[in-house]
């Protein structure tokens, strides 16, 4: 019994056994098939990546050599076309031979006649236009001129606004005269050099007259002639402290004028600057007319034109009162005054309506209905009649011209027109100018006054170069 039992066992034991070593060698067979696969796709794989690595080299070996005979190619194209360049220069050489012999002249003769031609018909074509543009102008300046004297017969006649370049200082007595020239002329030269006047002492009894193109400067020099006299104390150091104080009072003036006239217009809330500008009107003259006034008159005009017509009144009244305030700078800053004025209120916080009123004033095209009125009461107020006066505007502006001719040389200071014109007194710097330098430059500025302007008669030119040394005791 128990030997079939263990024989069984051992039966059993045996069986599983070949079933274990069956399933193991089923396993081994069947990982090595998928080695043996994995194994043959990576050989192809690898065969793949040998073909495509081969098909690029052949086609970059195919570049290459194609690469090779282009540049062989160019090389030859190149030669060629030196050859033929060659062939053209010789070519080119025995024409320009062959011409100058068949016609007798050089290349050089041959190109200047050539040019000569040109220049003489475009001179031609030049002189043609010239003289028809200046029978159209003549045409059309004839028309003009028969419209102007047209309105100007049925204009209303009035007053002629004109303008004095000249102011009296009374004196007490002609003792005084004396004390204001000074011991060789030394007060007179000082106020003279201090204010840019020409301060005339003739025979005029008790009077001493005080000329300049300038009102401001004309005002400061009598406001500080009449303190010298009042105080008695006539001396450089004395005359000095007074023009000084001029100054002051009129820098005062002005601000006051300013505020008086947007007080007229009915105009508020402008910059300090604007005003002060603004006031520096009732010291400039156009063609006669006291601009303050104008524009004063002009603002008037321009809100009751906007009034009537339904615009903005403000904005009309704004434009108008400061259409012409460019004035005040145009003999500080270059360009024409409506430019200088507009960008000078846009600075400031000038609305944009009233500002193209400043900037159109003259213009025949308008952006707004405001500018437009502007534009309007201007005209109006200066066709007044008799409002303007042409030749003092055309006198100031040549004495202006005058001066900025002189300032427009290195180490010119200031420079003063006087005597109507006839002289310039220039002030130098003292230590960017020794004397030689100083006769130099007024040579330097006769001799550009000449080409550049036209006066009748002549204008004397005086340097003058100053030095002070001062000293305190205490």
């Amino acid at each position: 019994m128990a030997n079939e039992t263990a024989g069984d066992l051992t039966a059993q034991a045996q069986e599983e056994s070949r079933k274990i070593v069956l399933a193991a060698q089923e396993e081994v067979l069947k990982l090595r098939n998928e080695t043996e696969s994995e194994i043959k796709e990576q050989r192809r794989e690898l065969t793949r990546l040998e073909d495509r690595h081969m098909q690029r080299e052949e086609q970059l070996e195919r570049k290459i050599e194609a690469q090779d005979n282009r540049q062989a190619e160019l090389a030859d194209r190149e030669t060629q076309i030196d050859e033929i360049r060659k062939e053209v220069e010789e070519l080119r050489a025995e024409q320009a031979k062959m011409l100058e012999r068949i016609a007798g002249l050089t290349v050089e003769e041959a190109r200047e006649t050539v040019v000569r031609r040109g220049e003489e018909d475009a001179q031609h074509d030049l002189a043609r236009r010239y003289y028809d543009l200046e029978r159209d102008n003549k045409e059309r300046a004839d028309e003009n001129a028969r419209k102007i004297i047209a309105v100007a017969i049925n204009r209303l006649a009035s007053d002629v606004v004109s303008e004095s370049t000249t102011s009296v200082v009374s004196l007490p007595n002609d003792e005084m005269k004396g004390r204001l020239i000074g011991r060789e002329g030394r007060n007179i030269r000082t106020l003279e050099s201090l204010t840019g006047v020409d301060v005339i002492i003739d025979d005029t009894p008790e009077a001493v007259t005080v000329s300049c193109f300038d009102p401001v400067r004309r005002e400061v020099a009598r406001l500080a002639l009449e303190k010298l006299v009042s105080d008695g104390r006539i001396q450089p150091a004395r005359i000095e402290d007074m023009v000084n104080r001029a100054q002051g009072e009129i820098d005062q003036t002005i601000m006051k004028a300013g505020e008086q006239a947007t007080f007229d217009v009915g105009v508020s809330g402008l910059d300090r600057e604007l005003v002060r500008l603004l006031g520096q009107l009732k010291y400039r003259y156009s063609y006669g007319e006291n601009v303050l006034q104008h524009s004063i008159e002009v603002g008037l005009l321009a809100g009751m034109l906007a009034a009537e017509s339904g615009a903005n009144v403000q904005v009309a009244k704004v434009g108008g009162l400061l259409h012409d305030i460019g004035k005040a700078l145009t003999h500080e800053v270059s360009g024409p005054h409506a430019e200088i004025g507009a960008e000078i209120a846009k600075r400031h916080g000038i609305n944009h309506s009233s500002y193209r009123g400043i900037l159109e004033h003259h213009w025949d095209e308008h952006e707004t209905v405001e500018s437009f009125l502007v534009a309007a009461a201007d005209a109006i107020s200066a066709a007044r009649p008799g409002a303007r006066k042409e030749s003092l505007e055309q006198y100031v502006k040549r004495l202006r011209e005058l001066e900025a001719v002189a300032a427009g040389f290195e180490g010119v200071e200031r420079t003063f027109a006087i005597q109507a014109g006839r002289e310039v007194r220039v002030m130098v710097k003292p230590e960017d100018m020794d004397d030689v330098k100083a006769a130099s430059l007024a040579r330097n500025i006769a001799r550009k006054v000449e080409e550049d302007l036209v006066f009748p008669g002549q204008i004397k030119v005086t340097v003058i170069r100053e030095t002070r040394s001062v000293e305190y005791a205490r």
